[in-house]
């Protein structure tokens, strides 16, 4: 009795530090990036573009870059809907009863989704040479949909085996096909499919190496898909490189922004998740 009891609290304690760290963790880096970059939040860095000698600590804001992350990330997460939604519906639906085929699926879009985001930016770059096309917002928007796609694939496959069989059963036996039996699933994993969102939406919109070769980076908001976008990540790397304070501290007020849209897009989804969470059978 007194060997299970001192296991059962060795155990609490290790869980009570791991929770202490993980917490901690976020309030140092939440802390750091506030307590360095609220002093050089202006209402210039959200409102205006890069101006002349912004980068050598002169007047300026980011707006180009909130813009370009909110166009690529946004982009990447509809387009990574597209294809991931059938993709995971027909691992579910079509081939449930093939377990060795779903295993293998599932196991690819694992290794996919540990693939450095590199690589996607690399492979991107081969596909905008293919093409002919140049560094762009649609470069950008590219990479990161390869990004996100397995991530989004194996979420929504994670979400749709939540459901339990019965209903798909009960919508067969009613004769219903499988897309029709898919479109009541769909209807209930509605709250999971948000979080798929937020969670691509969040990695796509603080990736900086799959863009670094496909977006470029330009001090303009784009007005097409074949410009180049300049994204929150980027803007931070480039003016941490530079050597004038001034322009070190806005990477953390930049950094800041990042992390409120990160916030309010995070805070939305929830409302929205529990808004149609109550319509759940």
């Amino acid at each position: 009795m007194i060997k299970r009891k001192l296991e059962e609290l060795f155990i609490k304690i290790l869980m009570i530090l791991a929770t202490i760290l993980v917490v901690g963790s976020f309030f140092l880096i939440v802390g750091t990036i506030f307590s360095k970059g609220l002093p050089y939040m202006t209402w210039d860095m959200i409102t205006k573009i890069p101006g002349g000698g912004f980068y050598i600590g002169k007047e300026g804001g980011v707006l180009n870059a909130i813009i370009g992350s909110l166009y690529v990330a946004g982009g990447a997460t509809v387009s990574g809907l597209i294809i991931s939604i059938p993709v995971a519906i027909f691992i579910n639906m079509y081939l449930s009863g093939k377990n060795f085929i779903t295993d293998v699926l599932r196991t690819v879009f694992d290794v996919l989704f540990g693939i450095p985001s590199i690589v996607y930016g690399a492979f991107g770059f081969l596909i905008m040479v293919y093409f002919g096309l140049r560094a762009s917002l649609l470069g950008g928007i590219i990479a990161v949909t390869l990004l996100v796609i397995p991530l989004l694939v194996r979420t929504l496959d994670e979400v749709i085996r939540t459901v339990p069989g019965e209903l798909r059963d009960a919508a067969l036996s009613l004769g219903s096909t499988r897309w029709e039996t898919a479109k009541v699933v769909l209807r209930q994993i509605r709250p999971g499919i948000f979080t798929a969102i937020l969670l691509s939406f969040g990695r796509g919109i603080g990736d900086v190496a799959s863009v670094l070769f496909t977006a470029g980076f330009s001090d303009n908001i784009p007005t097409s898909l074949h410009e180049p976008a300049a994204t929150l990540p980027l803007a931070i790397f480039f003016q941490l490189g530079s050597p004038v304070e001034e322009v070190q501290g806005r990477a953390y007020a930049s950094a800041l922004i990042l992390t409120i849209v990160v916030l309010i897009i995070t805070v939305l989804s929830e409302i929205l998740i529990k808004k149609f969470s109550k319509h759940k059978i």
